[in-house]
């Protein structure tokens, strides 16, 4: 950058390296760094607003006046260089060779133009050396008054080693003031004088001229002001402070009027740095006074005066500015890589910048509004971090309270944040071409809108920019500006290039998912950045622009369609409305929700192309459904580690379903009634497709079945009935695929609960109906062949019986054999539902067969208990130790009926008679009424006799038999059954005459064993009857009762003799052919025994008055 006149400056020296550094001798060979795009059309835009501007014709004749132009600063430097003082702040320190290296590469001169340069300024005025000095503070110095203050002042001024006094003996006290002694041989400067204080502020400054830094001294001495006071005032001193005992006592020794030294600094000015800005502690140190205090000095070595004709008269901060701006682009020039820049350059560089500013006293204040300057400037056509911005902002900021700029810095800094701001607005409109959202380019746009809110925060801008700016809101319109101009610009590219309705619907379709993808990242990643940065939602203005200028373009579409709708559209439609759905869902993250948005019912544009959309999805599922089909060779799928048991159609068949499932998800249909339809057009489509594919499955086997053998027949027969269950289990997801349940609740205000369940749940209940009829129909096919068989192997054991030497499992066992190896076929070959459908009907066939088989004449015992044994065996198979039918499954009433049969017919006689008693009992404990009497009973076992004690002691309320109206009643007590106690007769009463409630009070004993009364069946038969003198005796009534309930039998037995129980008996009358166990007995006319039995009990019913 070139300066021009004082506070103005120009842009030259931002232009491309290639165009402002020659290419011969002596210029940099670094890499040409580019500006971003956008940096460029920044640039160019501004250029073109000018009105002088013109673009160079001759780049030889630009690229000499450009060189003029950098001459005057490069003489500055080669001044500073030349007459440069002190240190700098810099780790490394460079000769003035590599000092005069670097300038002559980074202004691109010669070696010549180097040397004519170089000679003019050796033959420059020489510049006036000088040492600025600004006296801050002082703490804790010595108190040197009787009141323990002092009233100190500092003596300045800079001696030469000549002036100084010779140094003393190394014994000798060291002197201590000098600086006034020595008045006459050098210009002494004098602090105001503080009073009556211990830490003194003063903040004035000085300039100390030397001519020779080498052999020249800083020297400041602190002294304390001594003024004559009133003895009067000493005294009243002394009454309030001791100490000034001590203190007058020293006062009377020393002259009047003369100052108490506090302490002193002396500093070589040739070790000073360019700019020190310290605490130094006061001197000398002595036994007496070891701690004399500190005092803050800044300290600056300047040029007081300079050659003035090096830069035809322009102020030194213009200078600055463009020796800063030179630097920094000869540094970026030479960077290997494409990083935004940091702020930073070379060491010889900051060395430059450092004794130039301080040579010129150049305050730290100007030298950040300079880098302000040049950095934001730079900003706007090459790639800097906003980092370097937010810097210099801060130390403007922290400069402004310290330091009055002068106006024309003002002015240029006012200028400098307002075009700041407006090029960085522009920035922000464009955010989404020159920040891409990737993690390395956010956080640029994070801090540049920091720097935008960082700069209407300064008070500089407050102050130089009185006018209402409100950085929110010009934010926001920036992003509505720039939102409108990116959607303008995309709609342009989009444009389609003739007037076919497909090709306009094609280029809005690419216009909506460009704005779809805009709001996405609008959302996921450009909102977090303005909201940290600026708390602005910038996802809700975007949202609600786009939203407003999408509208537009999708109903002026769509309208030019009316009328046109054809299959082809619907088609190109579809895609149209998932984008807009999915931008219309992302309202869910709006803010601010009172605007009503122009897209909100945007559905009701495609209600035309609805039907369409549903067509297709139903012919496209079903030509997929019957491609599959047609590829099926019915052979189940082996994948992995579990086979699967159904063919490739079935496992097709969710996929082939899927459209429609997504078709319902995806169109998200808002209107609640419509949406029902929807939803009823859409389940019929599954159920007729369901429906075809049954049809074609059975079609497909017929097919495959006609030239294959039996056991590939049965096999594939086998995979169709998985592959229907597998439809059967997809048609039972249905409901919670489709959300039925949301449906209802969404459509419970309009439609009924009896409208809604006869037509969705009803659609799908008569679809599975039709599907189970044909899944039972084909278990029923494969089970068909194995009823056949299992008829056959049990009808066989029917002539085995007559074959002793064959045992009961050598006959059951072909049966077994066969069941085994059918079902382990199925059980591989059919899924488990299938297998338990086809178990079930097998089962309820087995014991039908068994009951016709049991219900052959003439079988005896040991062939019934061949078919008892099969039954248990199947029971075991079926069950198959719970993998298989569950016990209540198999424990149907036919088969407990068939059980209890077979277990009857396979009893002995004795077992069938044991039985019967048992019965007897049981009918006895379930008897409440004494229909015909009752007899009491007083009963006891005692096991060490082994004996059986019954007293009779009455009967009550006997039935009359005789004609008078009353009975001769007696008792008989027997134990049954005789073959367990074929030795103990029976007992009697004696007879009661015309008694119907008669007292016996007899006692009977029966000499029977424990085991014997333990046995099956075993019990006490009690009869009344009624004595006739002439015929037999009439029969009044019966009773049981089990001799293990007796006391004595029942129990452990602990005690050897238990007390009697009195037990009160009904009376029981029998029903004729009512027990089956006498007609078994009946049917077994070789067994004289049996038939004794029965012929007694026969004779009994005759004479029992129940029918």
């Amino acid at each position: 950058m070139v300066p021009v006149q004082d506070g103005t400056t120009t842009d030259r020296l931002l232009v491309p390296p290639q165009e402002s550094l020659p290419s011969g001798p002596g210029s940099p060979r670094g890499r040409t760094r580019q500006g971003s795009p956008a940096r460029k059309l920044g640039t160019t835009r501004r250029q073109k607003d000018r009105k002088d501007f013109k673009d160079p014709e001759n780049p030889e004749e630009r690229e000499r006046r450009h060189k003029d132009q950098l001459k005057p600063l490069y003489k500055e430097l080669l001044y500073t260089i030349e007459h440069r003082l002190g240190k700098t702040t810099s780790k490394m320190e460079y000769s003035s060779s590599q000092l005069l290296d670097y300038i002559k590469e980074a202004f691109g001169m010669t070696d010549a133009e180097h040397e004519s340069l170089y000679d003019k300024v050796k033959h420059a005025e020489r510049p006036v050396y000088a040492l600025k000095v600004t006296v801050k503070e002082a703490k804790e110095i010595l108190g040197k008054d009787v009141s323990g203050f002092s009233d100190p002042y500092c003596l300045l001024s800079i001696l030469q080693k000549s002036q100084e006094p010779p140094c003393t003996s190394a014994g000798a006290k060291p002197q201590k003031a000098v600086v006034k002694e020595l008045a006459q041989h050098g210009e002494i400067f004098q602090t105001d004088i503080k009073k009556q204080t211990l830490n003194p502020i003063w903040v004035e400054t000085f300039t100390l001229v030397f001519e020779n830094i080498t052999s020249a001294n800083f020297h400041m001495e602190m002294m304390d002001k001594d003024e004559e006071v009133s003895l009067a005032q000493k005294l009243d001193e002394f009454r309030t402070n001791f100490y000034g005992l001590k203190r007058m006592i020293k006062d009377a020794k020393k002259e009047k009027g003369q100052d108490d030294f506090l302490g002193n600094i002396v500093l070589r000015l040739q070790d000073l740095h360019c700019t020190e800005d310290r605490w130094y502690n006061l001197g000398p140190q002595t036994e007496t006074y070891p701690d004399r205090g500190k005092c803050h000095l800044q300290l600056k070595l300047i040029h007081k005066e300079r050659d003035e004709t090096l830069s035809a008269g322009r102020s030194p901060y213009v200078n600055y500015s463009g020796i800063l701006q030179q630097l920094v682009h000869a540094h970026i020039s030479k960077q290997q890589d494409s990083r935004p820049w940091k702020g930073e350059i070379c060491g010889e560089g900051t060395t430059l910048l450092e004794h130039y500013a301080t040579q010129n006293d150049i305050s730290p204040f100007l030298q950040d509004l300079a880098k302000w300057v040049a950095y934001s400037k730079l900003y706007q056509s090459l790639e800097v971090d906003s980092t370097v911005l937010f810097q210099q902002l801060t130390s403007i900021e922290y400069h402004w309270d310290l330091q009055e700029l002068p106006y024309q810095q003002k002015q240029e800094l006012g200028d400098s944040l307002h075009g700041f701001l407006k090029y960085g607005l522009c920035l922000v409109s464009k955010y989404r071409d020159i920040f891409q959202p990737t993690p390395q380019t956010t956080p640029r746009l994070h801090t540049l809108l920091r720097v935008l809110v960082q700069i209407c925060k300064t008070r500089a801008f407050q102050k130089l920019n009185p006018a209402n700016f409100d950085l929110h809101d010009e934010v926001i319109d920036a992003v509505i500006n720039g939102t409108e101009e990116w959607f303008n610009i995309k709609k342009g590219l989009h444009q389609p290039m003739t007037k076919d309705l497909l090709e306009s619907v094609s280029a809005l379709c690419l216009l909506i998912r460009e704005v779809q993808e805009d709001i996405r990242l609008n959302k996921d990643v450009w909102n977090r950045v303005f909201v940290s940065a600026v708390q602005l939602d910038v996802f809700t203005i975007v949202y609600q622009k786009l939203d407003a200028l999408l509208a537009v373009e999708v109903r002026a579409t769509l309208s030019q369609l009316e009328d046109h709708m054809d299959q082809s559209l619907a088609n190109s439609l579809f895609p149209m409305y998932l984008s807009l759905q999915a931008i219309h869902k992302d309202k869910a993250y709006l803010q601010k929700r009172g605007k009503l948005l122009q897209l909100t019912s945007f559905h009701e544009d495609f209600r035309e192309a609805l039907p369409y959309w549903l067509n297709k999805a139903f012919s496209t599922t079903l030509e997929r459904v019957e491609k599959a089909v047609e590829v099926d060779q019915l052979q189940p799928l082996q994948t992995g580690a579990v086979a699967v048991k159904h063919s490739s159609s079935a496992v097709d068949l969710a996929a082939c379903l899927q459209p429609l499932w997504q078709l319902w998800e995806q169109l998200g249909w808002p209107d609640s009634e419509e949406g029902f339809m929807l939803m009823v057009k859409l389940t019929e489509d599954m159920c007729k497709i369901a429906s075809s594919y049954c049809r074609l499955l059975k079609s497909r086997v017929q097919r495959l079945s006609e030239n294959s053998d039996p056991g590939s027949a049965v096999n594939m027969l086998c995979v169709v009935v998985n592959d229907l269950e597998h439809l059967h289990s997809v048609l039972n997801r249905l409901p919670q695929q489709l959300n039925w349940a949301g449906l209802r609740e969404r459509t419970r205000n309009v439609i009924g609960e009896a409208q809604f369940q006869n037509t969705l749940p009803s659609q799908l209940q008569h679809t599975q109906a039709v599907l189970n009829r044909e899944i039972r129909s084909a278990v029923d096919t494969l089970g068909k062949k194995m009823h056949t068989d299992i008829e056959a192997f049990v009808r066989g054991m029917a002539t085995r019986h007559r074959l002793p030497s064959r045992s009961t499992e050598d006959a059951v066992n072909p049966l077994m054999k066969y069941l085994e190896k059918e079902l382990k076929y199925m059980n591989e070959n059919l899924v488990q539902e299938n297998f338990s459908s086809l178990l079930t009907p097998l089962w309820t066939n087995s014991v039908k067969i068994l009951h016709q088989v049991s219900q052959q004449e003439d079988s005896s015992v040991i062939y019934f208990q061949r078919l008892q044994f099969t039954l248990q065996c199947l029971e075991q198979c079926f069950h198959a130790e719970g993998n298989g039918l569950p016990l209540n499954t198999l424990h149907t009433e036919e088969y407990k009926a068939l059980q209890n049969h077979l277990m009857l017919n396979s009893m002995t006689c004795k077992q069938l008679m044991e039985k019967f008693f048992e019965r007897k009992v049981w009918e006895q404990k379930v008897c409440h009424g004494e229909k015909y009497g009752a007899v009491t009973l007083i009963i006891s076992y005692k096991r060490s006799d082994e004996k059986l004690r019954v007293e009779v002691l009455n009967a009550v309320n006997l039935i009359p038999l005789d004609s008078n109206g009353s009975s001769d009643p007696f008792v008989q007590i027997s134990l049954e059954p005789k073959h367990i106690f074929p030795q103990v007769e029976p007992h009697y009463t004696k007879i009661i005459n015309c008694e119907l409630n008669p007292l016996f009070e007899e006692s009977f004993e029966f000499l029977v064993t424990l085991e014997q009364c333990q046995s099956t069946g075993a019990c006490l038969m009690v009869t009344v009857l009624d004595h006739d003198t002439l015929g037999s005796d009439d029969f009044e009534g019966e009773a049981f009762l089990s001799l293990k309930a007796v006391p004595g039998v029942a129990g452990g037995g602990a005690s050897p003799d238990p007390a009697p129980a009195q037990i009160r008996l009904p009376l029981l009358h029998p029903k004729p052919n009512s027990e089956t166990t006498l007609k078994l007995l009946e049917a077994r006319k070789g067994e004289r025994e049996a038939q004794a039995f029965v012929k007694q009990r026969r004779q009994r019913e005759k004479k029992s008055q129940e029918t």
